[in-house]
């Protein structure tokens, strides 16, 4: 979606709108940090129901660390999750991945008064039609890996942009770029504990999309700054990939952007 951290996946006739890193509650975590910041929950749950109205889906993923808190939420976070969720779930079904800041997710998300279902999922992802979704903590499982995209979160991937008199600014990108099966062949071929009961190596010959944090308030990965990657394979696993910016424009390779 131009614009906006957010994408419109086509997920076997089913359109979904794809959503990374939304950590509800951050604003309690950074208060308890010495950083006071009013909450900004209202204004994130609108800006995603405005985009389910102007997309029409049929279903949202949220691609991990939907909450902040690791753990049990604080009241005001669990009251941010729930209010979201409802409102939401009113709408279409909800799909949430697991993330490592989602450990309690089944209970709250129970919580929630809905119309349609909320899925939650194991870390190791899901997928819909052609397309897998893991938050990126883990590795996903082989049927996940196989996809022919497979979409994650969990690097809040930023790119950092020089003027010419050293001014300096962090821009949340897209990075897009083909998975190659190396280190998802050594990684299966060494343990059946792939979240779908197998262990058998996935055939890897789809692409990667790691998604930027819908939380504008997140740090990031700063991918042209040397910073290295979260996930566990990552960047051996997708070795070339180019970064967009939110409004698509084309910045290239995302090591020499």
């Amino acid at each position: 979606m131009p614009g906006e951290p957010a994408a419109v996946a086509d997920c076997d006739g089913e359109r979904t709108l794809v959503v990374a890193d939304y950590h509800a509650g951050l604003e309690v975590a950074l208060r308890y940090d010495g950083v006071e910041l009013r909450s900004a929950a209202g204004d994130r749950r609108q800006h995603l129901l405005g985009l389910l109205d102007s997309t029409a889906v049929d279903r949202v993923v949220f691609l991990g660390d939907l909450a902040n808190a690791i753990g049990t939420p604080s009241r005001e976070e669990r009251r941010e999750l729930t209010t979201l969720l409802g409102a939401v779930s009113e709408r279409v079904p909800v799909t949430v991945v697991k993330g490592n800041h989602d450990g309690d997710v089944e209970a709250w998300a129970s919580e929630s008064e809905r119309a349609n279902a909320i899925d939650v999922t194991p870390t190791s992802g899901t997928r819909l039609g052609d397309v897998g979704f893991v938050h990126g903590h883990t590795w996903p499982a082989s049927g996940v890996a196989s996809a022919d995209v497979v979409c994650m979160g969990h690097e809040h991937p930023t790119i950092r942009l020089e003027d010419e008199v050293g001014g300096a600014r962090a821009e949340r990108v897209w990075l897009r770029g083909p998975l190659v099966p190396d280190p998802f062949v050594e990684r299966f071929s060494t343990t059946t504990d792939d979240g779908d009961g197998t262990g058998d190596p996935p055939t890897v010959t789809g692409e990667l999309v790691v998604c930027p944090a819908f939380n504008d308030r997140l740090g990031g990965t700063w991918t042209n700054a040397g910073q290295g990657f979260l996930a566990p394979f990552l960047p051996e696993g997708m070795p070339e990939a180019e970064a967009y910016l939110l409004d698509g424009t084309r910045l290239g390779p995302y090591q020499r952007v």
